[in-house]
């Protein structure tokens, strides 16, 4: 059957035309009046509707960004006419391997397209160059453009706009549309890179931490005390898991050790700052009132996923994975330390030098989990811990009360005062 193709050479329909609509207002908004807007798909939302104003029939409008997220390789923002906000969907890192991606206009413009245009009023049984063509048909569409979106620094992103008018876009609103790209790309790639930036934070040193710096905390030396629930995780026995396991196992070990540890942590209010090799530190702030609750909420939790996980290492003969896990509640510094030019985010005080003493002995009592008296107490789940009795850690002058959180433990989260101190 007959194919229709995709002018991937730029080329115009050479359809009846009018005088291009005037797009010198559209780009004026665009850089001088969208300064307040920090979201991408607000201004994207605003300028498809301001085309459709000026006369070019846009019905249908994308945005497709490649974007710096452990999870997440890309995003694609939608319009469509009618909608009151625009729909936002992310894509897996890998999705450039699947044939939906490789049988796409989408691919065919990261692979150098300087433009792809298609008539979308083909003859029914016409077969179209890319599924696509036939979705954007069956919605009502009648034609469609594709244009690379350029940054800085050779970055390539994605715009597209679809029409429903019967005949398409004139050649003249072509001619409209690609006038604004400049200008739309230098607004784009403003906010996406403010979205970038606190995306990498984030995924650095946590969403509290990430606000603080850029909310301007990037001075050596500057900080705040806050009061804290403190906890300290390490693996065990991991320099001998390193020693006897190929590479790609060790990173698999260990990855799914900080799944099961760290999920539970975020879902419950903590925030983890830091992976120390093949340990962690996390805090639940105080001014949560279910912080103490929120911990003990997400160190159960933990405990179900490593046994679920060390099921499916033994399943498939990798090493059990051992932990030890070390609480305490207090004041700490929390802020900026480090060198001249290279600083670290993290908290400091007696109250992390206690959690990590008492991570430390869970080795000599052969306990998984051991808590302060101090946060027990706050906590308000005395009676479901194992009082260990007064022990003395490394670097202290006095003992400290330590309770022991089995594996088994059913704390009774309902009741946990949390601020019972």
């Amino acid at each position: 059957m007959p194919n229709p193709s995709s002018a991937g050479s730029g080329l115009l329909s050479g359809r009846p035309d009018t005088l291009p609509a005037d797009s010198s207002d559209i780009i004026d908004w665009l850089m001088t009046e969208t300064r307040d807007q920090r979201f991408i798909d607000d201004i994207f939302l605003d300028l498809c509707e301001r085309l459709n104003a000026a006369g070019i029939p846009v019905s249908r409008g994308t945005l497709h960004f490649r974007i710096l997220h452990p999870q997440w390789l890309g995003a694609r923002i939608l319009w469509r006419r009618g909608l009151a906000e625009s729909e936002i969907e992310t894509f897996g890192h890998g999705v450039e391997d699947t044939s939906g991606y490789l049988n796409s206009p989408a691919y065919e413009i990261n692979s150098g397209a300087t433009i792809v245009r298609q008539n979308l009023e083909f003859a029914p049984g016409v077969v179209p160059r890319y599924p696509l063509y036939d979705e954007l048909r069956a919605e009502g569409h009648t034609d469609y453009v594709a244009w690379p979106l350029l940054h800085t620094q050779g970055k390539r992103h994605i715009i597209t706009f679809a029409s429903d008018r019967p005949g398409g876009f004139h050649d003249s609103d072509i001619i409209s549309l690609a006038e604004l790209l400049p200008a739309f790309a230098l607004v784009s790639e403003i906010r996406l890179k403010n979205r970038m930036a606190r995306s990498l934070l984030d995924t650095y040193v946590g969403p509290h931490a990430s606000e603080q710096i850029l909310a301007g905390a990037t001075t050596r030396g500057s900080g705040v005390t806050v009061g804290a629930a403190i906890l300290i995780c390490d693996l065990r026995d991991f320099t001998g898991i390193s020693d006897l396991w190929p590479r790609d196992d060790v990173i698999e070990l260990l990855n799914g050790y900080f799944d099961a540890m760290s999920d539970p942590i975020e879902k419950h209010g903590g925030e983890i700052l830091k992976f120390m090799g093949d340990g962690l530190l996390a805090i639940f702030p105080l001014s949560n009132d279910n912080a103490c609750k929120g911990l003990l909420q997400a160190i159960h939790e933990a405990q179900v996923a490593m046994r679920a996980l060390n099921e499916e290492n033994r399943k498939m003969g990798h090493a059990h994975l051992g932990y030890g896990i070390g609480v305490h509640v207090g004041d700490v510094m929390y802020g900026n330390i480090g060198s001249r030019q290279r600083l670290d985010f993290t908290v400091i005080g007696p109250a992390v030098n206690i959690a990590s003493r008492l991570e430390t002995l869970t080795k000599d009592l052969k306990r998984p989990v051991l808590l302060s008296r101090d946060f027990v107490e706050m906590a308000g789940c005395r009676m479901d811990m194992e009082d260990l009795g007064p022990q003395m850690l490394r670097g202290l002058a006095e003992p400290v009360d330590v309770f022991a959180f089995e594996p088994s433990s059913e704390i009774d989260f309902i009741n946990c005062s949390s601020r019972s101190a």
